[in-house]
């Protein structure tokens, strides 16, 4: 097993360097055939494999020609720290003896610009399940290809194409530890910056940007986090269905610098079965949907080249609004669905909806007395049941109406 690691390891390796010695660059699918490869099994933070990816990213921003910006001339920011499980609470961060070691990787083009742009993906996974996975049958190694290869690989294209192009702003990428943990490896670098963050422009945060729908939704959150961002998107969309929120707090590593008031964009394309478990692999991500994501990201960029800092703004904090309630469904909503009610994405077997029958692709108008419109509705009616209750639901089922009894 161990022989099968170095071998697939030298090979990925080399394979990176002997394309950029021939001229050939390294593509998305390269760089996720590694990150999400067996041999990293699943790229937990403090292990081994997640350090070989931390290897692979730093010789990868080396060949792009990014100077390391980590700590003491490297392009690693390492952490020691106690895990901790709400995202939104302090990390206590330690020295000496520890638990958990994380590296970040972090490489900078200085165009000698008077602010700088900060490009973020976090590249830690699950490893092989554990807390957070949706995989009920044991361990299995959790690749992680959109959550979040994806967001490290278009990080990784735009580097090299703001590489001498648009030098209006000087730029940071940054390759994420911890996330999974709690934004563990964004919150150490606000807290310990390798640059001024007073000088910080705006922060782009990819995390799950490879599952691009046929109907081109992209979700975008963070757009009330500075006056310019709606115009900026709109001005610069070229396709895409654009869903998009204010919030600049979320579940991913852009809320560690929207605490630190520095505008912030993360760009999702959406949850999916796959999500959290061993089948979220490299060959099921759309490519050409992260090609046209990275251009869409260049293009916002090259919009924003000449202007001035932009201006932060406190955004409403939509999680705020969601209701407490002690009961599920056991469904995946669709959060890019823009319709009326609740759409199902994906269903968990043995759960309230799979026993009643309830199908993926069913929008859900109406649960007990109170109609569904939105998520947040769908929440709201949620919220008002206990274990053990019953009550009837009604779905959309293709054009049909069907009605089914929920048991909690």
């Amino acid at each position: 097993m161990i022989r099968k690691y170095l071998v697939l390891s030298l090979f990925f390796l080399g394979l990176a360097a002997c394309r950029t010695e021939n001229n050939n660059p390294v593509t998305l699918q390269d760089d996720i055939a590694f990150l999400a490869s067996d041999s990293l099994q699943g790229r937990e933070t403090g292990t081994a494999f997640e350090a070989k990816a931390a290897e692979y990213l730093q010789n990868r921003m080396l060949q792009i020609g990014l100077r390391p910006k980590g700590n003491a001339g490297t392009y690693f920011q390492t952490f020691t720290l106690k895990p901790k499980v709400d995202p939104h609470t302090e990390v206590q961060f330690i020295s000496g003896d520890s638990t958990i070691t994380g590296t970040n990787v972090i490489g900078f083009i200085d165009n000698q610009a008077d602010k700088t742009v900060i490009i973020g993906a976090h590249y830690d996974h699950l490893g092989m399940g554990g807390e957070g996975s949706l995989y009920v049958e044991g361990e299995a190694i959790h690749n992680g290809a959109d959550d979040n290869a994806s967001g490290v690989a278009v990080m990784l294209q735009l580097a090299e194409k703001l590489k001498d192009s648009i030098t209006g702003n000087n730029y940071l990428f940054i390759a994420f530890s911890g996330e999974e943990m709690g934004l563990l490896g964004s919150n150490f670098f606000t807290k310990n910056p390798t640059i001024d963050l007073q000088k910080a422009n705006y922060m782009l945060n990819m995390d799950m940007v490879g599952r691009l729908r046929d109907n081109k939704t992209l979700s975008i959150s963070g757009v009330g986090t500075a006056p310019i961002w709606g115009q900026v998107l709109n001005a610069t969309n070229t396709g895409f269905k654009l869903v998009l929120s204010e919030s600049g707090v979320g579940p991913s590593d852009h809320t560690s610098f929207y605490l630190q008031d520095v505008p912030v964009l993360h760009v999702f394309t959406g949850q999916h079965e796959d999500y959290h478990k061993p089948s979220d692999d490299a060959e099921k991500l759309n490519y050409e949907g992260m090609d046209m994501i990275g251009k869409y990201i260049l293009a916002i960029i090259g919009e924003l080249e000449n202007g001035d800092k932009l201006a932060f703004r406190k955004a409403k904090n939509e999680s705020e609004d969601v209701p407490r309630f002690k009961v599920a469904l056991g469904v995946m909503p669709d959060y890019l669905f823009d319709g009326t009610g609740m759409r199902i994405d994906g269903i968990t077997d043995g759960r309230p909806a799979a026993e009643a029958g309830l199908e993926k692709g069913d929008i859900v108008v109406q649960l007990g007395d109170s109609t569904v419109i939105d998520m947040m509705s769908y929440m709201r009616a949620l919220s008002v049941f206990d274990e053990g209750d019953v009550t009837k639901v009604v779905v959309d089922r293709n054009g049909d109406r069907v009605e089914a009894e929920i048991t909690f």
